[in-house]
């Protein structure tokens, strides 16, 4: 079963996260935002009555976004037990040869765990290699360093060349690429070596869990802030090919966004029911 987690400003949290079975936090927000921070670390104090999995990411893509360094690893185990975390992301390379991440893990995943913390692989590649990043996804399925694996909105598009400008084959992508690790007999490597599988965002709609339905059984949860973040900027999911008629809203979350216009909120929350439907129409097939 695919459980969803949707990523919101800080102002809504108690609006739209309350009671979710599952979160992904951004490192560099807990650092910066204490409210953020709080928010989750009293979540923790009440786990035994609403059970959580909180996975804090290492905000590699809203760096890369930024064309900023990686969020600093040696930060990632104080800013997990601020939110009390159970997995924790390790440094990747967005666009960078497979190994370099690969050997990042490594090294980060003694620590992570004698920290108490699981660990999560985002494997990467070089542009337009979609072998490297195939190799590197293998290497994570059977490797004792990783327990959680991620399914990146960035490391499959650059590894098929469509991260700009093609909002067609980027939406296409993740479905071609989880294709060829069924093909290849990879993600029924990581199922039997109990390798969990996250997918990391969304493309150009939400319709990508429809393209993905023949593999949900693989993907054990997924997170994204565009129902949200749609709906704060006055667009709702529609009924095209992709259900965004114009692929994905790409202005960059602004996380101290405040509350101005409960239309705008009417609109998230439609969003997100929109998902959440989804996902449960899918999700019942593998019950």
């Amino acid at each position: 079963m695919t459980e969803f987690c949707h990523i919101t400003p800080t102002a809504y949290l108690d609006l739209f996260a309350t009671g979710r079975p599952f979160h992904l936090t951004l490192a560099h927000l807990v650092e910066q935002d204490k409210e953020y921070a709080d928010w989750y670390a009293a979540r923790d104090t009440s786990r035994s009555l609403i059970p959580f999995t909180n996975i804090m990411d290492n905000s590699a893509f809203e760096m890369y976004k930024q064309g900023r360094e990686m969020y600093p690893s040696e930060k990632l185990i104080d800013m997990a037990n601020k939110v009390a975390a159970d997995y924790v992301v390790m440094t990747d390379y967005p666009g960078e040869p497979a190994m370099k991440t690969v050997q990042k893990a490594k090294e980060m995943a003694p620590q992570l765990k004698d920290a108490g913390f699981g660990t999560f692989f985002v494997p990467q590649g070089k542009p337009g290699d979609v072998q490297d990043l195939l190799d590197s996804f293998s290497w994570a399925c059977s490797a004792e360093e990783v327990d959680y694996i991620g399914v990146s909105i960035l490391a499959v598009p650059i590894a098929y060349g469509v991260e700009k400008d093609n909002k067609l084959q980027r939406f296409l992508s993740r479905w071609k690429f989880m294709a060829e690790l069924d093909r290849n007999g990879i993600l029924q490597i990581a199922r039997k070596n109990d390798k969990k599988i996250h997918f990391l965002g969304m493309v150009d709609g939400p319709n990508e869990i429809e393209l993905v339905k023949d593999y949900l059984w693989a993907i054990n949860s997924w997170d994204s802030s565009a129902a949200v973040w749609a709906g704060l900027n006055n667009i709702r999911f529609d009924n095209s090919p992709t259900g965004l008629i114009d692929g994905k809203y790409e202005e960059e979350v602004d996380f101290s966004h405040v509350w101005k216009d409960n239309s705008m909120v009417g609109n998230a929350i439609f969003n997100m029911r929109y998902i959440d439907k989804l996902l449960e129409d899918k999700n019942e097939c593998y019950v």
